[in-house]
């Protein structure tokens, strides 16, 4: 039931990644998105719930995600049948764990928040999922490194225990990004495992928050620029708010050594239902592309398709931002394709504030 917070990968993009040259950045949140953006709901079970009904670890290991929560189902609908309510015993420790995580988060103490985790957890928010305990609070200490006056309450609102060493936690999530600042807050829905006498979380999702998704961007607010010292072509950016804070505008102009300028307007919005973020790509040339952003915690994905300026075929690339933290950031075009035709990936674009 906690959350990271940690960041999405994306890239705001001049449209003219479909074609030759050079295609400019965009953004991407995590929190953070994941982070603060992320947050968590756990569906996990111990070894011994999987037993009662004949699976052997090795069997439930091997299991894909998707089977592994039709099984998660299955072994909570069977444990509900055997294991009598929660005690305040359970409860009283389950409440106790997620004050820990909470000021663990706040103390910046990673030890006892990866102590929180079980070794394999997974962490979901939207897009945004997190497996492994190492890859979980890597990402939370990623966002908090760039948030640094950032904090997190936890309310738990309900204890379930569904089995002797499982308790299903339901609350609130606050983040609260700087002293004095609204709190944003999620849902979550957890699953704590007992595992070595401590209850672990053991897979976690987290209601997408549309403001704080947006937030984890805000740090492209600005002008930017990169060259490209084998083309020569100079890439210049700049983001604001728009719309009452409710979207990001962004504007490219992708100037080549010979040759015509390219501008481009780049138009991110997360939306208010699910939290997941968007962005409409449009240039100069006629190009176009719409995008959705994803976050691994150490980076921003945003995964585009699209139309080249011609207006004929299918485009389609994945654009990853890498914040670097001083006022610069990396961004690369990969994984392109016109057409189902695989392209060169393009060089990374070094940009610094300006």
């Amino acid at each position: 039931m906690t959350p990271v917070r940690s960041g999405m990968r994306g890239g705001t993009p001049a449209v003219s990644d479909p074609h030759p040259g050079v295609t400019v950045v965009g953004t991407r949140g995590t929190t953070g998105l994941l982070h603060g953006g992320e947050r968590c709901r756990m569906l996990g079970w111990p070894g011994a719930a999987a037993g009662r009904l004949g699976w052997r670890r090795d069997e439930v290991a091997s299991m894909t995600s998707i089977e592994r929560f039709s099984a998660a189902i299955v072994i909570l609908a069977a444990a509900a049948a055997v294991t009598p309510a929660s005690d305040g015993g359970v409860e009283a420790d389950v409440r106790q764990a997620a004050a820990a995580y909470a000021d663990a988060y706040n103390k910046r103490d990673y030890e006892s928040l990866a102590a929180q985790w079980t070794q394999r957890a997974e962490l979901v928010e939207g897009a945004t999922r997190i497996v492994g305990r190492d890859a979980i609070v890597a990402s939370i200490k990623g966002w908090l490194e760039r948030h640094p006056q950032a904090k997190l309450a936890v309310t738990v609102a309900a204890v379930e225990q569904v089995a002797g060493p499982l308790a299903r936690v339901r609350g609130t999530l606050a983040f609260t990004e700087r002293p004095g600042d609204a709190p944003q807050s999620s849902a979550f829905e957890s699953l704590r495992v007992l595992e070595d006498g401590a209850w672990r979380l053991a897979e976690s999702r987290v209601a997408p928050n549309a403001a704080a998704a947006l937030d984890d961007l805000a740090w492209l607010v600005g002008s930017w620029q990169a060259t490209d010292a084998r083309e020569g072509t100079t890439v210049e950016v700049k983001y604001e708010k728009a719309v009452g804070g409710q979207a990001l505008l962004g504007r490219t102009k992708i100037v080549p050594r010979q040759g015509a300028t390219v501008e481009a307007i780049d138009v991110i919005h997360a939306d208010r239902a699910t939290g997941q973020v968007r962005s409409w790509v449009f240039d100069s040339s006629g190009a176009r592309g719409e995008g959705v952003f994803s976050a691994d915690g150490t980076g921003f994905n945003r995964t585009f398709v699209g139309r080249p300026g011609s207006g004929s075929g299918r485009a389609a690339w994945t654009q990853v931002i890498v914040p670097g933290g001083d006022g610069r950031f990396t961004m690369q075009s990969i994984e392109r394709s016109l057409d189902g035709r695989p392209l060169p990936d393009n060089p990374p674009l070094h940009f610094k504030k300006r």
